[in-house]
């Protein structure tokens, strides 16, 4: 006699992960929801408490990272937060929580940490003599306008200090919250020291609150790409990720409303499901989509070279196989239709000035 599946708990409200992920990779205990106390109360008929984010201060002894990934067009990067409220089901990121035996689950979401030693760490980076300056990238792992910004404002002071010293920064985010820096971002736009990206993966705001459900609204990302493009601020929309039967009938709705609010540039990615995030993802659809389940994971497989995640170079940006051509050919086509033409971010690195740091020698002169 076959053993029955286990019945699918109900998805939180306002969340986005079903669960909390169960894997082993990392040798972590098993969680479930909230804990061991949100079972027992279960038990006693009570309903289930609101999952609650919790913020914890971290301090670290850096806070560049550095790559040489040959297929993404920067080196250093920040990240002000991990963990991301958004709440993203398909954020690559999500099994970085891991390595805090913090499940790329509902922890990924709801178990947060600040930096709020960010700037200072950011100063006394680029005040070495060893510094070489080149673009920064920042929002390229969890999202530096997620919602406890409004809170620590990290990301603002790492662009003051852009300002200071004229540093270029690149943002890649899917909040409207970026405008709360739009009178920073200005006056870095008029020196050509920043871009900004707003992802956007659906229009359809019933979808979004699901599939990203503590973000913004498509609405209200896209009335940030024009208010963004009416200060002069170069923007871009990536149409990322896009999910095969889930999202990418709306491809070229999403590449014209992005060009009728300013889109400079478009670019799209297939959706990647590394490590933890293929389970996640796969029980987030047999929630939401189960009559579709088969189809997105056999569609994915296609433009992954047989596998849910392919983690090679160039390839795992862009898929591979008729699926992968299609889309990227569609998006051509669209951006070409409304005017959009491949836009082509260099910033200045010319006019980088060493900020002082506090203390040092030369705050004496």
């Amino acid at each position: 006699m076959d053993q029955e599946s286990p019945p699918l708990r109900p998805p939180q409200k306002g969340r986005g992960a079903v669960t909390n992920d169960d894997s082993k990779r990392f040798n972590l205990p098993s969680r479930q929801a909230d804990g061991d106390w949100l079972d027992e109360r279960e038990a006693l008929g009570d309903a289930p408490s609101k999952l609650r984010t919790q913020v914890t201060l971290e301090s670290p002894k850096s806070i560049l990272n550095f790559n040489k990934s040959p297929d993404i067009p920067f080196d250093r990067s920040i990240n002000a937060y991990r963990g991301c409220e958004h709440g993203c089901i398909y954020c690559f990121a999500r099994p970085t929580h891991a390595y805090h035996d913090l499940s790329p689950g509902l922890d990924f979401e709801t178990k947060l940490f600040a930096k709020p030693n960010a700037a200072q760490l950011l100063r006394e980076t680029l005040a070495k003599p060893s510094y070489q300056p080149a673009s920064i990238a920042i929002g390229t792992n969890t999202d530096p306008y997620q919602p406890i910004e409004k809170r620590y404002q990290i990301t603002r002071q790492i662009l003051e200090i852009m300002l200071e010293t004229r540093h270029p920064i690149g943002i890649t985010t899917k909040s409207n919250r970026v405008l709360d820096d739009i009178d920073i971002l200005a006056d870095l736009a008029a020196l050509n020291l920043t871009m900004v990206a707003i992802s956007v993966t659906s229009l359809d705001p019933k979808l979004a609150r699901i599939l990203e459900p503590r973000a913004p609204s498509p609405a209200k990302r896209l009335e940030a790409v024009a208010q963004l493009h009416a200060r002069n601020i170069p923007v871009h929309v990536n149409i990322a990720p896009t999910i095969p039967a889930i999202t990418d009938h709306e491809i070229e709705a999403i590449v014209e409303a992005a060009a009728r609010n300013g889109a400079q540039g478009i670019s799209v990615i297939p959706i990647r499901l590394p490590h933890e995030v293929a389970p996640i993802f796969e029980e987030w659809l047999e929630t939401h989509f189960p009559d579709r389940k088969d189809k997105v994971m056999s569609i994915i497989a296609s433009l992954r070279g047989g596998r849910k995640n392919d983690p090679d170079f160039f390839s795992r940006m862009r898929g591979q196989g008729p699926w992968a051509d299609l889309l990227h050919r569609r998006v051509s086509i669209a951006a070409r239709k409304n005017g959009v033409e491949k836009a082509r971010y260099a910033l200045r690195t010319d006019l980088f000035r060493r900020p002082i740091v506090k203390g040092s020698q030369m705050e004496l002169f």
